[in-house]
């Protein structure tokens, strides 16, 4: 278990973060600081100016001349009054849509990170669990700023102008009352984080527990029926509501304790602030309006404090969730890929010499030497002193059974895995040392789980040129046998294909995948399965078309059985791939099972 950095450590990338819009959260502060200003300054004035208009009255009927002017201060309350509702108002409205640009910040920095991992990183933890980073834990970070720093901030410098402000008329009711308020929000921080840290950690824990569980059960409903364990799975899932419930009663009670501390230090500091001042008018220091506008002042103080004990008994909601995405950071240090990325933006900023290889065009040779790979949790590796070639311009078909480890080639190729020990080359040059986009652009791969998105068929098909006109597109859709069958939809290219390409068969998905492909021009291409799910007539049909697009360009065939010569295009050569002992590790379905499989 790794040992948990200090709270700052921990937190300062994220107030980092905070700091590249430092404008809009200072401006954020200060119309917080401008609505509670508003309504100290309301709550005095209205008992001074109420005081002064009563005692003005007692003195007119005991016959006395006495003058007040009424309409400066009735002047000050509208305006105190206004000021409170209009800047409280837009302190919300601003506020919460800076959050919104934070998170959508953190979402797309965190997103990064989690492209940015290698599959063996991946496959450490369920697809539930990176979904909870990308939404959970960011959305927890959300109080740092608005539930934490800057009410807290505002507060304590909302009690120091207090203080200063009594002490105009009675030090010792400013001294009384900045020690009850001091007192009171250092608790209310501090110590209120400090007793709701454990509860409210093993919160978060839980929830996301909860959401792993609950997601496993809702994916093998069936399984778990037809194995009599559904039951079992749902006590489990009883027994974490309990523990959560648990918690959540635990910081209840210490969310209300906060409450009644803030009460008490408030109902304290006026009550010692109106004694104090009385005092003060009975030696003839303080006049009788000064005398109950100050205990007033003291009691708006308690719109400062209300908020701070519920977010700071949250606090080790927030700084759990930091600790996870800070371990992400880690994660994404230690991995090879994003080391090189990072030195290649470095270079791009200030132009210093990074060495990094590029690839050349034509067709690219590609050498696998001694290649070990093993999976994270494997009793076995899914490589062990694996050695290949393939010259360039060569076809090469590797044939192996489920598990043997075809996809995982795919990945050391594309840079997506590392290995553990051997070396993987493009042109002589090991992957790992060849800038990343020139892999991308140099290297094209068909994986078997076919990636289309919401959108239309163009638009899928763009992503690989963006570039390409319509002429293009209808001519790729020609080579799969799709462009009768496009032409025939009421939008044409323009028919969205719905998530996943639900709208479409398999085959066709798998085609519009295979389409997109021939819009790039690589120099090594892997086919990872080219025709799984296609009619062995349309299968022949499409590799003959395939076979002008592949001349010139190293191919690499990756398929489950060795198929006839004649259902892939010119094949050179075949190597099989053999089974090693059955392994106990699984990669994780979900939003990253492309890059997780092998």
């Amino acid at each position: 278990m790794t040992e948990r950095r200090g709270v700052i450590a921990t937190l300062a990338p994220w107030l980092r973060l905070l700091g590249h819009r430092r404008g809009r959260l200072l401006a954020g502060a200060a119309l917080m600081a401008l609505a509670l200003a508003s309504a100290i300054g309301l709550l005095a004035l209205s008992g001074w100016f109420i005081t002064a208009t009563g005692l003005a009255g007692i003195a007119l009927a005991a016959g006395a001349a006495m003058t007040l002017d009424v309409y400066v201060p009735g002047s000050g309350i509208r305006g105190f009054a206004v000021t409170r509702t209009v800047a409280r108002y837009v302190e919300r409205l601003y506020n919460h849509d800076t959050v919104l640009r934070l998170l959508a910040d953190l979402r797309g920095r965190m997103f990064a990170v989690l492209a940015g991992l290698d599959a063996q990183t991946l496959s450490r933890r369920r697809a539930s669990d990176w979904l909870n980073r990308l939404t959970a834990d960011i959305d927890t970070l959300d109080s740092l700023f608005l539930r934490l720093l800057a009410p807290a901030a505002v507060a304590l410098l909302a009690i120091l102008a207090l203080a200063g402000l009594l002490a105009i008329w009675s030090p010792a009711a400013a001294l009384a009352v900045a020690g009850l308020l001091g007192a009171a929000w250092g608790w209310l921080t501090l110590g209120q984080a400090r007793l709701g840290l454990a509860a409210s950690r093993q919160r978060v824990d839980e929830l996301e527990r909860l959401r792993g569980r609950l997601i496993e059960q809702l994916q093998g409903l069936a399984e778990l029926e037809t194995y009599g364990t559904l039951a079992g799975q749902r006590r489990r899932l009883e027994a974490i509501e309990e523990r959560l419930y648990a918690d959540q009663r635990r910081l209840g009670r210490f969310s209300a304790l906060g409450t009644a501390v803030a009460g008490l230090a408030v109902g304290l500091g006026w009550l010692s602030a109106l004694w104090l001042a009385a005092l003060a008018w009975q030696a003839g220091t303080l006049s009788g309006p000064l005398m109950v506008m100050m205990p007033l002042a003291v009691m708006a103080m308690s719109e400062a404090l209300a908020a701070l004990p519920m977010a700071f008994t949250q606090f080790g909601a927030t700084l759990a969730a930091a600790e996870r995405l800070n371990a992400l950071e880690d994660a994404r240090r230690d991995d090879a890929a994003a080391e090189r990325l990072n030195a290649l933006e470095d270079a791009r900023r200030d132009d210093a010499g990074v060495s990094v290889a590029l690839l050349s065009s034509g067709a690219l040779a590609l050498a696998f030497e001694e290649v070990a790979l093993r999976y994270p949790g494997a009793l076995t590796p899914v490589f062990d002193g694996f050695s290949l070639a393939l010259a360039p311009g060569e076809r090469l078909a590797v044939h192996g059974v489920s598990g043997s480890g075809k996809s995982s080639l795919a990945a050391l190729v594309t840079g997506q895995l590392a290995p553990d020990a051997g070396r993987v080359r493009l042109n002589e040059a090991p992957v790992g040392e060849i800038a990343p986009e020139a892999l991308a652009e140099r290297v094209a791969c068909l994986t078997q789980h076919t990636e289309l998105f919401d959108d239309s068929l163009a638009a899928n098909l763009l992503l690989a040129a963006p570039e390409a006109d319509d002429a293009r597109l209808w001519a790729v859709l020609e080579t799969v046998e799709l462009a009768d069958w496009a032409e025939a939809l009421p939008r044409g290219l323009d028919t969205r294909v719905g998530e996943g390409g639900r709208r479409l068969s398999g085959g066709q998905a798998r085609r519009v995948a295979l389409a997109r492909l021939l819009l790039r021009a690589p120099g090594l291409v892997i086919l990872d399965e080219p025709f799984a799910g296609l009619d062995p007539a349309l299968a022949v049909r499409i590799a003959e078309r395939l076979d002008g697009w592949l001349a010139g360009r190293s191919v690499l065939y990756l398929v489950h059985e060795r198929a006839e010569q004649t259902a892939l295009p010119g094949v050179d050569r075949w190597q099989a791939l053999s089974l090693l002992p059955e392994k106990d590790f699984a990669p994780p379905r979900g939003i990253f099972q492309d890059r997780a499989k092998h």
